[in-house]
């Protein structure tokens, strides 16, 4: 099966991911193209990441996944294609790949030569659509372009400790389509640092003492509805990607609003945890 996903900046107001697809078609056989996302905030390696890592396991070893943002070729960001515990990974030499592998290693790594005679304004479609038709055909990587050992490291965006280990300072990374907030704090690193001490969840004006387990666990299910906090409860979770979550239960943000808006957080905004 020929796997190729997209997660681009493009939205869907303009013909930019409609025609990708069309290439992609036209140039591989029985290609599944699968949607990891195309409302990436617009330049925004970290939310795209993110997505990205927390998604392309769930695909079978030998998918192409092309990667649409911040994608212009410069003299400072040059194209790659990157084997990566089995799956294929197009994009540019930006910082995205150093936030979805962290810390380990690629198998290999290409930069993309085969191209530096074209002058493209939409290298997705002019390159990286190619490129994917190269590796779905069991193409080599070092066909088209040179192996290479470092890329580009983004390290601004991983939350930092204090020396004594009485802080986490991390950072938002992502807002969810409830309004939620996901933070660049792992539940490792929380338990490595934290070990079982106390705590205290600054964001803002909004503390949390807790992390629940889940969304329902906020919920005291044993009294009556009429007497239970629900609708408006703040909550703070590991959720299913292992990041510190800061949530508001039920939350509409067309509505009653989400934590984004109740919190008053936005993206890079401040999250910091204390340990007593």
């Amino acid at each position: 099966m020929n796997i190729v996903t997209l997660t681009t900046d493009f939205g869907l107001k303009d013909f930019s991911v409609g025609v990708t697809k069309a290439a992609l078609m036209q140039l591989i056989k029985d290609v599944q193209i699968v949607d990891i996302s195309h409302q990436i905030s617009p330049f925004n390696l970290a939310e795209a990441a993110y997505l990205l890592k927390n998604s392309f396991s769930a695909f079978p070893k030998g998918s192409v996944h092309i990667v649409g943002i911040e994608s212009e070729r410069t003299p400072e960001n040059q194209h790659l294609a990157i084997e990566f515990k089995g799956h294929f990974f197009i994009g540019a030499n930006n910082g995205i790949f150093s936030l979805l592998m962290e810390e380990q290693k690629a198998d290999k790594m290409v930069e993309i030569n085969i191209h530096n005679n074209l002058m493209s304004t939409f290298p997705v479609l002019d390159t990286f659509v190619q490129i994917a038709a190269h590796l779905l055909q069991e193409g080599k990587l070092e066909i088209v372009g040179n192996r290479i050992d470092k890329i580009k490291e983004l390290k601004n965006i991983k939350p930092v400790i204090v020396p004594d280990k009485k802080q986490i300072m991390g950072s938002v990374i992502y807002i969810d389509n409830y309004g939620n907030i996901i933070t660049n704090i792992t539940k490792k690193l929380f338990e490595s640092i934290g070990k079982t001490r106390p705590f205290t969840i600054y964001a803002r004006t909004v503390k949390f003492r807790k992390i629940y387990a889940s969304y329902g666990d906020a919920i005291d299910w044993g009294l009556p509805k009429e007497k239970r906090q629900e609708d408006g409860k703040k909550i703070a979770l590991f959720n299913s990607a292992g990041h510190l979550e800061l949530a508001i239960y039920k939350s509409n943000p067309t509505t009653v609003g989400g934590a984004q808006s109740l919190f008053g957080l936005s993206y890079r905004d401040t999250v910091t945890i204390e340990f007593e």
